[in-house]
């Protein structure tokens, strides 16, 4: 009877996720795109990218023994061979030589650990295999969401909201300015390093992920929380976001592009990064169909935030490493002008919300999580509202519109920090009681 409200929670969990999926396909092939469901069926046959389907399968392999996580590798590596010698064969030569031929087997291997948990398993046995089978697939599903998201915005939204939003950032001095110019003074060796911090993010992820669950076979069970919740929260509710507040970034508004000469058409011109633009009442302006309106809030900085959390108890090195990580997206999000001071500070304060919500439906909820989640939501509420309503007088008193800005993130910062460590000294809140077994 106990197992009843759990099981009842996981029915409605999976049935959520399955119809967010689903209306998401809808909707993307009323814009013109590929849904998630349609690019995941894809990739069992089509050349994918391989990073997410690996880490999918990586995740999946906490609930194996070593010997099984041979087995699995194994036979992901040797599907993968004998694709990649069809591709070729067929003439895919271009997408092998690519890279592309990695991840259609760790998908059918994980698709097979699922059809084991069925017929194998039972019991306990079962029910953490699955668990392991959906951390995999929600990893991979949850790009493929993103990224048909991304192309949503693109296709939904084309006026874009960046004048409003550059405004605003002069409060701050124009820190995408001033960061371009010092990545691009810095040389190609740094600009390369911090590329590489930028684009592989998930990466970091899930070696944090995998450090924190690197005892599921032992304990067969999965800690409260860790890395891998927050972070597909973060994907989930964050693009919602861009429909509301759509904008491409600095490097699109007020430069060439992301690739040095796509989006100089449809800049209102050419500054980034050696002018920054003059104060001027903003108003939106159109863009292209397929740039993603991805900026507000930063999303990188928001998951460089959560890593850096979770590796404040790991090892040394993964302390360190947390750190860095957390600096050079913060350095790569302003240097490359994908991102406005204004989205970081935003994409903060997105986090630590976030971070704050999920760790107390982990723990259970109190008082403090009340308090925690309900400030830091009327806070990233208010900056939203300042940027898209309030950017002349933010840019025209900078003395007081900046320090109110930081002091805002700063507060969230440290109701989240007190929050925590209030919970860390072991008071916990009231549980709900069980429900007791129905009389014979």
């Amino acid at each position: 009877m106990r197992r009843r409200p759990r099981t009842a929670l996981w029915v409605t969990a999976v049935v959520a996720v399955v119809a967010f999926l689903a209306a998401l396909e809808v909707t993307a092939r009323r814009s013109g795109v590929s849904g998630p469901l349609t690019s995941q069926v894809k990739d069992l046959v089509y050349a994918p990218k391989p990073g997410p389907l690996y880490a999918g399968l990586a995740l999946t392999m906490v609930v194996l023994t070593w010997r099984q996580r041979f087995i699995a590798a194994g036979t992901a590596l040797g599907i993968d061979a004998v694709f990649a010698l069809t591709r070729l064969a067929t003439g895919a030569g271009p997408e092998v030589r690519d890279g592309y031929f990695f991840g259609s087997g760790a998908l059918w291997v994980i698709l097979g650990c699922a059809v084991i948990a069925f017929t194998r398993r039972s019991g306990e046995e079962r029910a953490l295999l699955l668990k392991g089978v959906g951390l995999g697939m929600l990893l991979m599903t949850g790009r493929k969401a993103g990224d048909t998201w991304l192309l949503i915005t693109a296709k939904t939204r084309p006026m874009v909201v960046d004048p409003y939003v550059a405004t605003a950032d002069q409060a701050l001095g124009n820190p995408p300015w001033l960061a371009g110019r010092l990545l691009e003074a810095s040389g190609p060796v740094v600009t390369w390093i911090i590329a590489i911090v930028y684009a592989q993010l998930a990466v970091a992820a899930v070696v944090v992920a995998l450090y924190q669950l690197r005892n599921v076979v032992v304990e067969r069970r999965f800690p409260r929380h860790h890395l891998v919740r927050t972070f597909l929260v973060i994907g989930m509710v964050g693009p919602a976001f861009y429909m509301i507040f759509p904008v491409v970034g600095p490097v699109f508004a007020y430069g060439p592009g992301a690739s040095g000469t796509g989006g100089v058409e449809w800049a209102l011109a050419n500054l980034w990064p050696h002018t920054a633009p003059a104060i001027s009442t903003p108003y939106s302006m159109p863009y292209d169909g397929i740039t993603p309106r991805n900026a507000m809030p930063s999303l990188h900085t928001a998951w460089a935030t959560v890593i850096f959390i979770h590796t404040r108890r790991a090892s040394r090195f993964l302390r360190h490493a947390g750190t860095f990580w957390l600096i050079a997206t913060l350095a790569a999000t302003l240097g490359f002008g994908y991102h406005y001071g204004v989205d970081l500070i935003a994409g903060v304060v997105f986090a630590l919300t976030l971070e704050g919500a999920v760790r107390a439906q982990a723990r259970g909820w109190d008082r403090r999580a009340t308090r925690l989640v309900a400030y830091g939501t009327a806070v990233f509420a208010a900056l939203l509202v300042s940027y898209r309503y309030l950017p002349m007088e933010l840019a025209l008193h900078p003395r007081v519109a900046a320090p109110l800005l930081l002091l805002a993130m700063v507060s969230v910062i440290y109701a989240y920090v007190v929050t925590t460590r209030s919970w860390d000294a072991g008071t916990k809140p009231a549980l709900r009681p069980e429900p007791q077994p129905e009389p014979a």
